[in-house]
């Protein structure tokens, strides 16, 4: 049978000799969901972003149902029938789901928008397909996971037979994800195709028909899903065996109070509370972890306790300390270390060395200081002795930081605040656009920071990585904690979803149990 689509060849050289798809061959298969995974840099989002019209190959072919086609734009690819929803959505916030989805391509009553029928459309649209949502409801009112259902309804709408959805679960709640999933297989039984870009094997191995494998620009196979591990997908990934697998903490060793966050009500930047009324006491040798759909105050609430935010009511103390309105500096001194979520806008200084960004937050120490002066010579020898413990990818030192990948940069932040041997540690975000290889390295290294006696407070979009790392666990929602767990292996994605979702919340009782 004629493949709905395939890539032939496809090779992509950008200015500056980057060669992101080296002889890339794709076929996919009518009616089917075909997974394409890889690490960061693999060249996934060169290959999706050349079949929907945005890059140019240097050479190569696309065929759409066995006919040559060229796709010299996105609007050539919506007329060929090819939709992409992209990880960052591009919907106009004060506009209606209706109006969202048919703008541009608008039902007309005369010279005016015909609302009623792109209303009527709109719903018909996704009761078929079992995309729910209120059409008549601003999109900026609704959820992320409704706000993702109308960009699909806006592909659909325009006659799209194929379907790129790239990373469509990253800011997803586990329920948001199992609704997505039967909305592709929906799609999928009523004849669309699917192209599923990402990252995480287990919901890969779930959805997917078949499963193409990137690596370094090149694909290095394809394998039917039934057939498929996730050992096996991450070996072909990154062409070793590896181990996301990281134990918890020792029971019967004494973890002493370190941290107590008491009564926390931070402002987002519009001067609303992001944060309401946060109690929670961190102990050494532990990481608790933070789960939420983003944008529900992990962010304010990790900056307000790293210094980088002001807080409007509670208090943080620090042992016997109280860093509530302290500097960022003084928290240091007290031994807080702080992995941002940013690792380029507030993890470092694009424009330093490897060697200053290590070094940065330690001018003063007198190892690097001789006569009033910087030592070169010694910060150079203690970045180089970094660069090897974490096994940073770079030429030396003096290589400039903006020179890195991603998971290599990352690196650099981890080295930088792990040295310090910080009694309370923020991580947030640790292994975002972060290969599998870094992944496994930047999780010991964490785990490794809490066996030293270390307290270690956590939050990721990735729900697995908190429950691979946590030893207890909160759920934050519009800023309130709404539920709290002792022991996070008896704890499913299900259940933690209906807090994430505001579904559910623990008693009072339940909640200060796992908080003391």
């Amino acid at each position: 049978m004629t493949p709905f689509l395939e890539a032939i060849g496809i090779d992509k050289i950008y200015p500056g000799g980057v060669h992101a798809n080296k002889g890339i061959d794709l076929s996919v298969a009518h009616s089917t969901v075909h997974a394409v995974v890889g690490e960061n840099g693999a060249g996934k989002s060169t290959l999706m972003k050349i079949l929907f019209g945005v890059e140019q190959p240097n050479a190569g072919e696309i065929r759409l149902e066995g006919q040559p086609i060229v796709l010299h734009s996105p609007r050539a690819a919506i007329a060929a029938g090819i939709g992409m929803v992209f990880q960052h959505f591009s919907l106009v916030p004060s506009f209606t789901v209706a109006e969202n989805v048919v703008l541009g391509v608008e039902p007309r009553a005369g010279l005016k928008l015909d609302r009623k029928k792109a209303s009527e459309t709109v719903r018909e649209l996704a009761e078929r397909f079992r995309l729910p949502v209120d059409v008549d409801v601003p999109v900026e009112q609704l959820p992320v996971g409704q706000q993702q259902r109308v960009e699909i309804l806006k592909a659909l709408y325009r006659d799209a037979r194929l379907l790129i959805l790239d990373e469509p679960t990253a800011v997803l709640a586990p329920q948001e994800v199992v609704e997505l999933f039967a909305a592709v297989r929906s799609l999928t039984s009523q004849g669309r195709t699917i192209l599923f870009i990402a990252h995480k094997l287990p919901e890969v191995l779930e959805i997917s028909d078949t499963i193409s494998v990137m690596r370094a620009g090149k694909m290095v196979g394809t394998v039917a899903a039934k057939e498929a591990t996730e050992k096996s997908l991450a070996r072909m990934m990154v062409g070793r065996d590896v181990a996301l697998k990281i134990n918890r903490a020792a029971p019967g060793i004494p973890h002493t109070h370190l941290c107590r966050i008491s009564d926390l009500t931070v402002k987002n930047d519009h001067g609303l509370n992001a944060v309401s009324d946060v109690n929670l006491v961190l102990r050494t040798g532990e990481i608790v972890g933070i789960a939420g759909v983003e944008g529900n105050g992990q962010s304010e609430l990790f900056d307000a306790i790293g210094g980088l935010r002001p807080i409007s009511g509670g208090s943080v103390e620090l042992g016997t300390t109280d860093i509530t309105h302290v500097s960022v500096l003084e928290r240091r001194a007290a031994g807080m270390a702080n992995i941002p979520e940013d690792r380029i806008a507030t993890g470092s200084a694009g424009g330093a060395t490897v060697a200053e960004n290590i070094v940065a937050t330690e001018l003063t120490d007198k190892r690097f200081v001789r006569h009033g002066l910087l030592d070169l010579k010694s910060i150079r020898d203690h970045a180089a002795k970094l660069i090897e413990k974490f096994s940073v990818r770079v030429q030396g030192p003096e290589s400039a930081i903006g020179t890195l990948s991603g998971g290599n940069m990352q690196k650099v932040v981890v080295a930088r605040e792990l040295s310090s041997e910080p009694s309370l540690l923020l991580v947030s975000h640790p292994t975002r656009g972060v290969d599998l290889g870094a992944t496994e390295f930047i999780w010991q290294n964490i785990a490794k920071a809490r066996d030293a006696g270390a307290a270690v407070l956590l939050t990721s979009a990735d729900l697995s990585e908190i429950l691979a790392l946590a030893d207890r666990m909160i759920v934050l929602y519009r800023g309130r904690i709404v539920a709290a767990f002792v022991n996070t292996e008896e704890v499913t994605p299900e259940v933690l979803g209906s807090y994430m979702l505001g579904f559910a919340e623990q008693s009072a009782e339940e909640r200060n149990a796992a908080l003391a």
